[in-house]
């Protein structure tokens, strides 16, 4: 909403509030009535419109976000919106934000709306999971993995929490743990997502581990669970690879990159066997 426009409607509701406060007249009162409804429909309708582009711009987010050149293997953030209550001291507020924030990728901004709403009602899980997400994003990890924890504590079957904890276990090489938290999120399978990142994560467990077979075994299992996950198909092709099956390796990029040649991790396929047939070799970290 323009400035100007907000002006306009403070100063309608300012006119109106001083009239109610000096007293109508009975011929004045349906006169102010209609005027309170007039400012309340437009009101009402310029939140609509915004609503509406706060959506298409959300869109243009994720089409920003299809055209990264370095597509990250961190869980996307898709989480549904919180659900909460207006409250006396405001937190609801900065978890709404918090959550907003982080949709449109302002990892750093939604870490500071959720630094405030932990503030203001500490111990609330919904916050500390939140946070715990922008702050993994912006790879503070050690950060993130206190609050994932936290979620634990309270919600041992949380299974996003728990698989971001095994991401966050990978990153750090802390390999053990991370097949610990991984395992459990498949054997909750109480979320498709967490079960469907959970055998990849642990594909790239064994990866790191240079255990090639167990590794292709769970890329595989990703690609059955979920065809659109495009870096499984890159992460299939290296443990192909670095296992001497050249021709399997192959075939695995080209799989990626004929399922979505539009996708990031697709391009990656594409970009991978064009480094191949150099006589170039893949990277060891993903």
């Amino acid at each position: 909403m323009a400035d100007e426009t907000l002006a306009a409607y403070r100063a309608q509701y300012a006119s109106i509030d001083g009239r109610l406060d000096a007293g109508l007249s009975d011929a004045d009162r349906p006169k102010v009535k209609t005027e309170i409804v007039t400012l309340f429909k437009s009101v009402e309708a310029q939140i609509a419109e915004l609503n509406t582009l706060r959506d298409e711009i959300k869109l243009l987010v994720e089409k920003w976000k299809s055209q990264q050149e370095a597509p990250s293997a961190a869980p996307q953030f898709n989480a549904e919106k919180p659900v909460v209550h207006a409250d006396h001291i405001g937190a609801s507020t900065f978890i709404e934000k918090g959550w907003s924030r982080l949709s449109l990728g302002d990892h750093e901004g939604a870490e500071q709306a959720l630094l405030k709403a932990i503030e203001l009602s500490p111990g609330d899980p919904q916050s500390e999971a939140l946070l715990g997400w922008a702050q993994m994003l912006q790879e503070k990890y050690d950060d993130a993995l206190m609050n994932f924890q936290k979620v634990l504590v309270r919600e041992p079957a949380n299974s996003l929490a728990r698989i971001n904890v095994g991401y966050i276990c990978l990153k750090k090489r802390i390999f053990g743990e991370a097949i610990e938290h991984l395992s459990k999120a498949i054997r909750l399978d109480n979320d498709r997502k967490a079960v469907l990142y959970a055998h990849f994560y642990l594909g790239l467990v064994y990866l790191e581990r240079e255990m090639y077979e167990d590794a292709q075994t769970f890329f595989r299992k990703t690609l059955g669970l979920g065809p659109n996950l495009i870096e499984a198909y890159y992460e299939l092709g290296r443990a192909h690879w670095f296992n001497d099956e050249r021709e399997q390796a192959v075939q695995a990029w080209k799989d990626g990159f004929a399922a979505n040649k539009f996708n990031p991790w697709g391009k990656r396929c594409a970009a991978m066997l064009a480094l191949v047939e150099s006589g170039g070799e893949p990277p060891r970290d993903t």
